[in-house]
């Protein structure tokens, strides 16, 4: 049964981001006290009293503004256009200003259902202002705070009257009243996320792979501050792609904001089944995308890597780029390098096939009689000066986690070696090996 969409609208720096954070029982969006710090749609899934429905949240609306706050405004229609239930969200502590009254035009000219939710309402005393927002003309409001959750349980079970029966039931086994989709790790399908530096085009790939503009995409670097999911359906089966916020160097990481922003991107990386680094072509890779391989290499997911923009590079210079790529990239194994350009939609379609291919690497079991004959050829070719490895076996899955029972211990540069040579002949491509050791 479809999930009945409310989306939260409003002036940029009301508290939306910090609404659906009190309504979701939890935090997952960012929130900071500047302005337009939400820039894409975030879906948030919330059950309350057995009933389940979609919390949107957008960006700042605004009339007029800069290319960047046009785009964000862009997203913000698209919202509404498919709102069961719009929330409009102003600010008791400044009253109404020009920019409410223009978001209250906008929302009335839509034609969607509404409830104006005066916000910062944070003690009684605070009250009498709630009525003042009743010249916007969308009906009664209803005062909450986001900050101290005053008014957050009233405001839900009018959200569920409001929305009657047209919503899904909610599914006690799925998921626990105020979890997010985030944490939805088990629902077997396929989770990648796109990471990289700012402004490499993470965001217009993402884009490209959806068919819509679903990320605001911007020339100033740093555009998106949240990770973003979406489940694509494709003809290689479901995936969850994961639109994660650009990562700089710790020294360029402005403290709040940014640094909360870069940890959700992490954290989409740690639990993503595959990772899809993109890397500015008409730059190369830098240091810090030789840290993000590091960090890719750490999760333990296969990577694809993207070298975006290529169509900037002149074709007398594209292998030079391709075999320093290959070179300063080297934590990811044999991961596949796509050339492409995200803009232009060239070359994009390879990028599927790729991510199926390191998924069924990701989920290989060797058999242990092919393992063992692996092992004692590679200990043939080059004995360890520790010990030998006497029996080894696959213990377990994403990624391939292989024990070796040894009469020593293996130095790491004999485990690289043996993790290569068992990538090699069993065709693993960009998996990435676990030994662990046991001597015995």
């Amino acid at each position: 049964m479809t999930r009945s969409q409310v989306v939260v609208v409003g002036r940029p720096n009301v508290g939306k981001s910090s609404l659906v954070n009190r309504l979701a029982g939890r935090r997952i969006t960012v929130v900071e006290e500047h302005r337009g710090v939400t820039r894409d749609r975030k879906v948030v899934p919330v059950d309350w009293a057995g009933i389940a429905f979609d919390l949107i949240d957008t960006g700042g609306w605004v009339e007029r503004g800069t290319d960047l706050e046009r785009k964000v405004a862009t997203q913000s229609s698209r919202a509404l256009a498919e709102a069961d239930l719009v929330l409009v969200v102003v600010d008791a502590g400044t009253g109404p200003v020009d920019e409410d009254l223009a978001v209250a035009q906008w929302v009335r000219r839509s034609g969607r259902p509404h409830v104006v939710v005066v916000n910062k309402v944070d003690a009684s005393t605070h009250e009498p202002t709630i009525w003042e927002f009743l010249n916007l003309g969308l009906g009664e409001p209803i005062g909450v705070s986001a900050l101290h959750g005053r008014g957050a349980g009233d405001l839900l079970d009018l959200l569920v009257e409001r929305l009657g029966s047209a919503d899904a039931p909610a599914d006690p086994d799925s998921q626990e009243a105020g979890e997010s989709e985030d944490d939805d790790d088990d629902d077997g399908v396929l989770r990648v996320a796109i990471v990289g530096r700012p402004n490499v085009g993470k965001s217009t790939l993402f884009n490209r792979l959806l068919g819509e503009e679903r990320s605001v995409v911007h020339d100033l670097p740093g555009t998106t501050r949240d990770s973003i999911d979406t489940l694509l359906e494709t003809d290689e089966g479901p995936i969850r792609i994961i639109d994660t916020a650009g990562m700089r160097r710790r020294a360029r990481t402005e403290a709040g904001l940014e640094t909360y922003a870069v940890l959700r991107s992490l954290e989409a990386l740690d639990r993503a089944d595959l990772a899809v680094l993109v890397v500015d072509a008409t730059v190369g890779a830098t240091g810090q995308d030789q840290r993000l391989a590091e960090r890719i290499a750490a999760a333990g997911c296969p990577a694809v890597v993207v070298v975006n923009k290529w169509e900037l590079v002149a074709t007398e210079d594209r292998p030079t780029t391709l075999a320093t790529l290959e070179h300063r990239l080297a934590f990811l194994g044999d991961a596949p390098i796509l050339t492409m350009s995200a803009l232009l939609g060239r070359g994009v379609h390879r990028l599927l096939p790729a991510l199926r291919a390191s998924a069924t690497d990701y989920v290989k079991r060797i058999p242990t009689g092919a393992l063992n004959r692996a092992i004692r050829d590679l200990q043939a070719r080059h004995p360890s000066p520790t010990g030998r490895v006497r029996y080894a076996v696959q213990g377990a899955i994403e990624p391939p986690t292989i024990t070796l029972f040894a009469s020593g211990r293996m130095p790491p540069t004999y485990l690289r070696y043996l993790e290569r040579g068992l990538r090699e002949r069993f065709e693993l491509g960009s998996t990435p090996v676990r030994l662990r050791v046991r001597v015995e």
